[in-house]
């Protein structure tokens, strides 16, 4: 069974940092595909950043390149997205999302969030003006 759960959300200032956890259970080591979505009151859950857990590379949103950073560490099967130089529109609950596969490229490139069949309940990050 799997189950995420996020940790590290909080409030900052704009130009802030936060670092958010994600730990991962009940996925087969380096086969699955995880991602960090965040969604702000009256808008689509997006994808912000993912990563696959059995190779290199990583996904951004353009809004959030240069600035955060989806890491793993396996041996505590977690995944981190580092947030730095925060602003306002950052704003939003985000979510730890993951899903078994062991298809890299396309976890990278493609996955969407109808694809991600396992979420986490979300952590609160508020960044002010």
């Amino acid at each position: 069974q799997v189950q995420l759960l996020e940790s590290g959300g909080g409030s900052v200032q704009a130009g802030g940092s936060l670092r958010l956890a994600c730990v991962a259970s009940g996925y087969p080591p380096g086969n699955a595909c995880m991602g960090w979505f965040r969604q702000a009151s009256g808008n689509q859950r997006e994808r912000v950043a993912g990563l696959f857990t059995g190779g290199p590379g990583a996904y951004y949103a353009d809004s959030v390149k240069g600035r955060f950073t989806i890491t793993q560490d396996n041996d505590k099967n977690t995944v981190y997205l580092e947030m730095n130089s925060l602003k306002p529109e950052d704003s939003g609950m985000y979510y730890c999302a993951g899903l078994r596969t062991y298809l890299g490229a396309w976890c990278i490139q493609s996955a969407v969030r109808a694809d991600f069949r396992d979420w986490g309940q979300g952590t609160q990050v508020t960044v002010s003006s």
